[in-house]
């Protein structure tokens, strides 16, 4: 028997496929590709024994070169075999007796570990990207809480790298703070985002009298959720809630 009588790929599932067109023709048989798929395709079940597969080839054409498509399936390895057998030919059997030796191979103890092996690797390959990809979040993070203090709106600009005017028309605009009518017009937040995402320095009355009002000052969370939702929205997916 041949070293290899038929190609048999293994699939992202782990799973061992066979093209229905190269089963077709190692096993010689004059019948048409498309008669002889569909006497059997039907024996089977589309998702589970067999799934379209179009395969593309290159025919000379007036001299160039045309590429053509052409209807193909990839089939289980346990459906390859049986196509196989009902073949009823020398070469049929000698086929599915290949396939019967494939399948011993590939269930021995040493190329299941070795799958196994694989998996695992590929399993923390996963994890390795997951960790590269949540990097920048904590970057991100150690950035606002490096001082943990609340800062106002002026410090606050500088530490995300926009102007001042800027950050307080995107607090504004999307309803955060409000800025006070009358006596020097001060930023002040919205109730429902203190001490959350903002805190009050105590106001009072001063040495000349005159009364002033609390100073907003944005909060190390505050700066982190603000940079990311609207600064640097690329960022990683921050679980952030206000």
């Amino acid at each position: 028997m041949d070293n290899e009588l038929i190609n048999i790929q293994t699939n992202e599932q782990g799973e061992q496929r066979v093209s229905a067109r190269e089963l077709h023709r190692i096993l010689g048989l004059k019948k048409k590709f498309t008669d002889w798929w569909k006497q059997y395709s039907e024996m089977f079940i589309e998702g589970t024994d067999w799934t379209t597969s179009p395969k593309s080839e290159e025919v000379q054409n007036n001299g160039g070169v045309q590429v053509r498509v052409l209807d193909d399936y990839s089939l289980s390895v346990d459906m390859a075999k049986h196509i196989s057998m009902m073949t009823k030919t020398e070469r049929g059997n000698q086929i599915r007796d290949y396939f019967i030796q494939i399948e011993k191979q590939w269930n021995s103890p040493e190329l299941m570990m070795a799958r196994s092996l694989q998996y695992a690797n590929n399993k923390l390959i996963g994890y390795e990207s997951k960790i590269a990809e949540l990097t920048p979040k904590a970057e991100l993070h150690d950035k606002f809480i490096a001082t943990g203090e609340s800062i106002g709106v002026r410090e606050a600009s500088k530490e995300m790298g926009i102007k001042q005017t800027d950050l307080v028309d995107i607090l504004m605009n999307n309803k955060y703070i409000y800025r006070e009518q009358g006596r020097n017009g001060k930023l002040q937040p919205y109730k429902k985002y203190v001490p959350k995402l903002f805190v009050l320095k105590s106001g009072g009355v001063g040495e000349n009298g005159i009364e002033f009002t609390p100073r907003m000052r944005i909060t190390p969370y505050g700066r982190e959720y603000f940079y990311k939702k609207f600064v640097n929205p690329e960022q990683t997916e921050l679980d952030m809630e206000a």
